[in-house]
């Protein structure tokens, strides 16, 4: 917190509180001094009006309006009780009172007051001055009046000074966060592209290699089966569904937050509808899969893409760390959510391929994304579950819902 922000708060902090609160009391020290040398007035009525200039110079932070008419008001009763001792002594407005005055209106200023406002409080300062020397002219002079003006106007001047100054301050914080995220966002967009470009030169290079390799296998490779043909053909068109996915994958990376893609480059994102041709994919595989869904139509379609990668990554998962296992996957509707839950029974003795461990970090997060649950972890009997619960709107169906066993 800086020094100034100590100061203008609603009481000023710090050691700053210590100086306000010794601003205060010095001044009901020499409010008394000087009304008791120099005004014909009752000693009970000086510390009344010494205290009370006290407060109005005390509620100048937290209440500024309230301080100023305080403060005005202790004048025109100070007038009211008080006789100078001499002509030379300042009427209505005792030195104490114009240096009172003077610091509230500086305070108030600092505090926010508009400028206009400032003016129009130390237009009525003037106001009660003038009325008081018309209403008994042999009490106080023009002169003094002057005197009046001149300081209060000088208060009025550093007050709206300092909340310039305040709100220069403010704006350059401000200014400073707004700075600060942009430096953050290109930070981060610099390295969602250092990412893209990792993908497409290690990641899409090696997929095209495996293309390229699969669709020449029975060309290079002499006298294959049938059935080898036919899976090198399938490796080629997996290899080509996940190159359209990375291509995706990098637009997305590429693309500024919050920008849309143009019409047309990016291709529609898989649902629910696709998993009839997921599941074939894994049975070409070599995994034993068995597809229950009954859901209906017409989704959230970020809802159903969840789905769709929740189950995509558990099957992968199940393939890769228990091979040969026989796998479950069921999709409905319960309630207000779609009920997923994929399983697989215990590995053979099959040594399973080792994983990173990012697969599920990925699908707790896109499950987080629509407001889900997703549980994982070891059956009682070896095997592995993994289950999501996804909150789903109300569903509009058109024709038919879709529902059955596969």
């Amino acid at each position: 917190m800086t020094g100034e922000q100590q100061v203008l708060g609603p009481w000023p902090r710090g050691r700053w509180a210590w100086v306000a609160g010794l601003g205060v009391a010095v001044l009901v020290v020499l409010t008394v001094t000087d009304l008791a040398q120099h005004y014909y007035v009752p000693l009970g009525a000086v510390l009344a009006l010494a205290l009370a200039r006290g407060l109005a110079l005390a509620l100048a932070w937290p209440r500024p309006r309230i301080a100023v008419l305080v403060s005005l008001a202790v004048t025109v009763i100070t007038a009211v009780v008080t006789t100078p001792v001499s002509t030379a002594e300042p009427w209505p407005f005792a030195v104490t009172a114009v240096f009172g005055q003077s610091f509230v209106l500086a305070i108030i200023g600092a505090r926010g007051i508009g400028r206009r406002e400032l003016v129009a409080w130390w237009g009525l300062t003037l106001v009660v001055g003038v009325i008081a020397t018309v209403l008994s002219p042999e009490r106080g002079s023009w002169t003094g009046l002057l005197t009046v003006a001149i300081l209060t106007g000088i208060a009025v001047a550093v007050g709206d000074l300092l909340r310039s100054r305040a709100e220069t301050s403010r704006r350059l914080v401000e200014q400073e966060d707004i700075s600060r995220a942009e430096r953050d966002a290109r930070a981060r967009l610099q390295e969602r592209a250092r990412i893209a470009r990792e993908l497409h030169d290690v990641v899409a290079h090696h997929l095209s290699v495996v293309v390229v390799r699969a669709d020449s296998a029975p060309h290079r490779l002499k006298a294959l089966p049938d059935d080898v043909q036919q899976e090198f053909a399938a490796i080629a068109d997996d290899a080509r569904s996940s190159l359209t996915e990375m291509r995706r994958v990098l637009r997305l990376l590429r693309d500024a937050p919050g920008e849309q893609p143009p019409m047309g480059e990016l291709g529609p994102q898989p649902g629910l509808e696709s998993l009839a041709e997921l599941i074939a994919t894994t049975r070409r595989a070599g995994a034993d899969v068995e597809l229950e869904f009954a859901v209906p139509d017409g989704l959230d379609p970020a809802v159903e893409l969840t789905a769709y990668r929740v189950i995509q990554e558990a099957l992968s998962n199940a393939v890769r760390h228990a091979p040969q296992a026989a796998i479950r996957v069921k999709v409905r509707r319960s309630g207000g959510d779609l009920a997923i839950r994929v399983w697989n029974s215990p590995r053979t003795a099959t040594r399973p391929t080792a994983g990173s461990g990012h697969g599920l970090v990925g699908m707790r997060e896109r499950v987080a994304l629509v407001d889900g649950v997703v549980s994982t972890g070891p059956t009682p009997e070896g095997g592995y579950l993994v289950e999501a619960s996804l909150p789903v709107e109300e569903v509009v169906v058109s024709g038919d819902q879709g529902a059955g066993r596969r």
